[in-house]
């Protein structure tokens, strides 16, 4: 079990949870409540580093917003650089997954003094992901009507617990290279609850405008990019761009994954991450 932290930031207060040994890594998503049984993304780092899992503003026991703004990710990024001088922490690197990359990246961007490296995959650098025509989330895609039904229901409050389940499987299921290992992975201790609020400010506001592109060129930290061949979510060509973008990028392709390879292939990932260190 990871171990929860609550610490107090001239942003207000937040929460954590810590595991492994090694330098600090921060990891969080823009639009998941994480707790005591960490994070599949999260764990192989653990055996590395010293891994941050925060909860963002929103989520979790971490202090609310008190407008739609600050679920921004700039204001994120915010809260995350309070937190780090909070804990009296130097330096650390970070490592995000879907949104959690696209949160890496703009925090590459805007706090680079405050990161030794910079880990993002199955990912987007631009809403452009959002128009592949092999992306769920594209409106021609078969999957987009239902991936909208999705989304609301799991913002309705009325939705009961045992729907919320079936309907995670459902969307888990799209972004899976094989129904074995998600079945496998759902027996593993893991959280990660949606937050509605957080996931409706993203797709509805945040994402309209999202373009780092022009911007990657002015990363100069250590970074380490990975995608999944068959990712519906974030396709391919989307974390080869950021790689081709960002100078002396370092960029792997797990060749039998879609949007989860730290599961679909667990080993390699783990091997991914000692190249990291």
């Amino acid at each position: 079990m990871w171990k929860q932290g609550l610490i107090e930031t001239e942003r207000g207060i937040f929460e954590y949870f810590t595991a492994g040994q090694g330098d600090p890594l921060a990891i969080t998503h823009l639009y998941m409540a994480f707790d005591e049984r960490g994070n599949l993304f999260a764990t192989p780092f653990t055996d590395h580093y010293k891994v941050y899992l925060i909860n963002t503003r929103g989520a979790g026991h971490s202090v609310k917003a008190e407008n739609e703004s600050q679920l921004s990710m700039k204001e994120a990024i915010k809260d995350l650089e309070a937190i780090r001088t909070a804990l009296r922490i130097e330096k650390w690197a970070f490592a995000g997954h879907s949104t959690g990359g696209m949160l890496a990246l703009q925090y590459a961007i805007d706090s680079p003094q405050s990161l030794t490296k910079l880990i993002a995959g199955c990912t987007a650098a631009s809403k452009e992901y959002a128009g592949h025509k092999n992306s769920i989330y594209y409106s021609g895609n078969k999957c987009f009507p239902r991936i909208i039904e999705i989304m609301e229901l799991l913002n309705n409050p009325n939705t009961v617990q045992e729907d919320r389940q079936k309907l995670g499987y459902e969307w888990a299921l799209m972004s899976y290279y094989s129904e074995d290992r998600l079945k496998e992975a759902i027996k593993r201790p893991n959280s990660g609850r949606t937050v509605g609020e957080n996931l409706d400010y993203f797709r509805k506001i945040e994402v309209k405008n999202f373009d780092l592109r022009n911007q990657l060129k002015n990363i100069n930290i250590p970074n380490y990019i990975f995608a999944g061949r068959y990712d519906v979510q974030c396709p391919v060509e989307f974390g080869i761009e950021i790689a081709d973008l960002i100078p002396q990028s370092q960029l792997i392709i797990f060749e039998e994954s879609n949007h989860n390879p730290f599961i679909e292939e667990e080993e390699r990932f783990r091997e991914f991450v000692k190249t990291t260190l």
